[in-house]
């Protein structure tokens, strides 16, 4: 009455706003509320130049007769929180109201124990706001006002966008645009009140009071107040994403009929089972059912279940559960939480089993590999049609081909294993094999030269995880099941295998790159592996189609092509000279029909540029040449030998270029020569080897000869052009016999493979020929020789040895000289006697005359041995304690 009367009192020329604003003011003032102005240009910002000092101390009435008189338009604010007597404001948007927001939480409330509360609040001070929202005012006790918080919100529809946030999804299209539903002013926030109007507020409408007054306030405890905003934030139907640590991990799809024991327990399971023992069901709404902890008082909500349109879960408001608050949990996390107290991958893992054992789920399969389906071959596959052989038996092995690659469980070593071994034995890896050092695969150079690879550890890891599907079987954290993964074989799964003695795989006895003869006499000229002889056909040429029968034309034609073209210009110095080269020539076609060493072939000339070193690359046109440096040393030469023959598949292996005059008198050499295998230690390793020695081994050089026991164990080919510049030569029957030979390999090998053919044809007849270890062999190509009509195979044998063997030269001269001296030859001499046949006598290599005990040495190392006609004998003199020598003619029929 005072107030109002004061306001009538008022001059009569002030506008009846200004007096409602004083009016307002001071009612305001009365019921202990701090006030602030409000600019009158729609931002609703303070008209003051701060406003902070107002959240903790109250505006005067001096300060509110000064913004709100003088005839100034303003709009008038609440400042709320402890500054106002603890007073907070709810705020219903006005679309919240259009929604039915207020109706649905006012429900609630009454449902929930705090409709009594509730209804003081509605009937206390409120407020309606230009955009028709509804403000409330309730003031607390016992505790804090909170700050600002918005306690509901909903997704924006689309009729609503304003213009700015059209652009900002244009700009953005994945932004989320929030209406806010409802919200509240505590502390350090403000609201404008009645009666602002006018410009204060963008629409140019006025808040108008609906009932009561700030005198109406009504007060509550903090605990009430708290569930009334938990009831508030009941109605939010903004989507909240579920977090990693309340949700199972992403799903991947299962098999057609498949169930996770998780989901299935989402499908069958009702909440008061799972949340039965934490929460109490105070009502449903709708599809929501509102859940209160048990223990709390007998009013407010602590839960939702089912709110949420797309899933049905539980959100907690209360920070007194287990639950994280405000956070969704579908029923399989909330499981997962309550019985395993925590909610990691771990924990869903041992929830998941345990619901299975509780008949949950399916029985899940276990996840298999995809398969990649693929064919594999020895290669035979890769020659060109028109080179392949021509009748049905001479096709040789036929191909092994997997329609897929062979699968292996590899979870238990041991199995793994014995896996391994089982594919190995059913041929289901192409192109392994196996020597007696273990396994190995024939692969190619860049030159197209086979080479055979020994296999460690990382080469059989990666041969096995391109040709066999190798997986282990481990538990399935998506299905509770179990599932096969790509794994390779454990290096020592493999160190393993390769450690054993045996392999059940096919034996590599040798690669071939020519067709070859057979024990049997029949011919190998299929490509690939032959299980006959073990044999690896890999020809370094196209093979040209063989006839099925061998007739005296083709022989003819056959030897046309080799001695009247290819060796028809060499300057051999004698007929034996070609058919040693001939015989030469064909041996790595009947290795394999004559096995065991055949003799060192030393092709020398009297001068460079004669043809030595295209005799010998002829070989590589043909066969394939591995080429070697004459090494310094016994030692380089033994390993020189060792790595060709561990790795190289050439069937010839040449060491060109020995120095001129040069004296071959290795027992390195004299070893190889003579020996079916070779055995020595690999380089860079402490294993040592067994190699078949099925090489041809050839050397060149100018004025080569032999030393010690080479001699009868070398096939000679000599050359003599017999001219200056041999070099210069030409006018030869192919011209560039290179050139001829790149041309015409093909035609070369099937002229070789007939004459040998042509000979098994008429029967094999051999020729009895001796030469030592070599005898068969040598026997073999005379009759070879024979059949083709090719004189002189070994004719110059014992020139040769007396020629071309120096130390078998000097010692000859010497057992001459002392034959034919009287005083020595008749009798029994020492070896310092023999000393003053100073000019014969065979020297040290620096030229010196050797000592008594060093001739002693060498008369005992050659003694029965005859050189010509002469031979050294011991006589042991008993009286004189020492060795005595005398030489002896033969006097048989040579």
């Amino acid at each position: 009455m005072t107030d109002r009367k004061t306001a009538e009192n008022l001059d009569a020329d002030q506008a009846p706003e200004e007096l409602s604003m004083r009016e307002a003011a001071r009612e305001l003032d009365d019921a202990g509320l701090c006030l602030l102005p409000i600019k009158a240009d729609g931002s609703k910002a303070a008209a003051v130049r701060s406003w902070t000092p107002y959240k903790v101390q109250r505006s005067t009435p001096a300060e509110h007769d000064q913004w709100f008189g003088g005839g100034r338009a303003a709009g008038i604010a609440v400042v709320y929180g402890a500054v106002s007597g603890n007073v907070e404001m709810i705020e219903f948007e006005g679309h919240a109201i259009r929604d039915g927001i207020l109706d649905e939480v006012t429900e609630i409330m009454e449902a929930s124990g705090l409709g009594e509360p509730w209804t003081a609040i509605l009937n206390g001070w409120a407020s309606e706001s230009p955009s028709g929202g509804r403000h409330y005012r309730v003031r607390i006790e016992g505790g804090d006002v909170p700050g600002n918080t918005k306690l509901s919100s909903r997704p924006a529809r689309e009729d609503e966008y304003s213009d700015e946030e059209r652009q900002r999804l244009r700009e953005k299209p994945n932004a989320k645009i929030v209406r806010v539903q409802i919200e509240t002013r505590g502390e350090g926030g403000y609201g404008l009140v009645e009666p602002s109007g006018g410009t204060v507020h963008p629409s140019g409408k006025p808040y108008v009071r609906l009932a009561g007054g700030p005198g109406n306030i009504p007060t509550l405890d903090a605990d009430t107040m708290a569930a009334i905003r938990d009831v508030c934030r009941m109605v939010d139907t903004l989507p909240r994403e579920e977090k990693a640590k309340t949700a199972p991990r992403s799903k991947r799809e299962l098999p057609a009929g498949a169930v996770r024991p998780g989901d299935d327990f989402e499908n069958k399971a009702d909440w008061p089972e799972i949340i039965g023992d934490e929460f109490d069901p105070i009502f449903t709404r709708g599809q929501t059912t509102y859940w209160r902890r048990k223990g709390k008082m007998d009013r407010g909500i602590s839960a939702t279940t089912g709110h949420a349109s797309d899933r049905d879960r539980l959100y907690v408001f209360s920070t007194s559960t287990v639950f994280e608050a405000e956070v969704p949990y579908d029923k399989f996390a909330a499981y997962t939480l309550l019985t395993q107290g925590s909610t990691t991958a771990g924990a869903f893992k041992q929830a998941a089993a345990e619901l299975r054992r509780r008949g949950y789920g399916s029985d899940p399969e276990r996840r298999r590999l995809t398969l990649v389906s693929s064919q594999f071959s020895d290669g035979s596959s890769a020659l060109d049609p028109d080179v392949m052989p021509e009748t049905a038996e001479d096709q040789g092995p036929a191909l092994r081909v997997a329609s897929q690659r062979p699968t292996l469980d590899i979870t238990n070593e041991a199995e793994a294993i014995e896996g391994v071994l089982a594919i190995m034995a059913a041929e289901q890896l192409p192109g392994l094999y196996k020597r007696s050092s273990g396994p190995c695969w024939v692969y190619e150079d860049d030159q197209g030269n086979p080479l055979v690879k020994q296999l460690g550890t990382d080469n059989l890891r990666a041969y096995l995880a391109e040709y066999v599907m190798t997986y282990s079987v481990v538990p399935d954290p998506l299905t509770q099941g179990m599932k096969e993964v790509r794994e390779l074989v454990m290096p020592k799964t493999c160190g393993t295998i390769l450690g054993r003695r045996d392999w059940p795989l096919l034996p590599l006895r040798g690669i071939v790159t020519a067709p070859v003869v057979r024990a049997d006499g029949t011919i190998v000229q299929a490509v690939g592996y032959d299980r006959a002889t073990g044999l690896y056909m890999h020809p370094r040429v196209p093979l040209r189609r063989l006839q099925a029968e061998v007739t005296e034309e083709s022989v003819e034609r056959a030897k046309k092509v080799i001695l009247g073209q290819m060796l028809a210009d060499f300057p051999f110095v004698a007929p034996s000279d070609r058919a040693q080269y001939l015989g030469a020539l064909l041996s790595p076609i009947i290795r394999h029909y004559v096995p065991g060493p055949t003799p060192l072939l030393v092709i020398t000339s009297t001068s460079q540029g004669s043809g030595k070193t295209l005799l010998m690359d002829a070989f590589g046109y043909i066969y394939g040449l591995a080429v070697t440096q004459w090494p310094e040393n016994d030692a380089e030469l033994r390993k020189a030998v060792t790595a060709k023959l561990w790795d190289c598949g050439d069937p010839v292996i040449a060491m060109d270029n020995l120095p001129n005059g040069h004296v071959i008198k290795s027992p390195i050499l004299s070893s190889l020569a003579t020996s079916a295998t070779w055995s020595d230690r690999l380089l860079g390793s402490t294993s040592s080897v067994t190699i078949p020695n099925d090489r041809l081994w050839v050397l060149t050089g100018n004025n080569l000869s032999t030393g010690g026991d080479n001699a009868r164990r070398t096939l000679w080919v000599r050359l003599d052009p017999n001219c200056p510049n041999p070099d210069q030569r030409d006018e030869f029957t192919v011209g560039d016999l290179r050139e001829w030979l790149e041309q015409n390999a093909s035609t070369v090998v099937a002229a070789l493979v007939t004459m040998v053919r042509g000979w098994l044809a008429a029967g094999a007849q051999t020729v009895n020929t001796r030469m030592g270890d070599y005898s068969r062999w040598a026997s073999t190509v005379a009759g070879i020789l024979d059949y083709l009509g090719v004189p002189g195979w070994l004719e110059n044998r014992d020139t040769a040895t007396s020629t071309m063997d120096e130390e078998a030269q000097e010692w000859a001269a010497f057992l001459t000289a002392w034959h034919s001296n009287p005083d020595l030859s008749t009798r029994t001499v020492t070896t310092a006697e023999l000393l003053a046949l100073k000019e014969v006598v065979p020297r040290l290599h620096n030229g010196d005359l050797p000592s008594p005990k060093q001739l002693g040495h060498w008369l005992k190392a050659r003694q029965g041995r005859y050189f010509e006609e002469l031979k050294i004998s011991l006589v042991y003199d008993s009286h004189k304690k020492q060795n005595t020598w005398c030489v002896q003619k033969y006097e048989g029929d040579r």
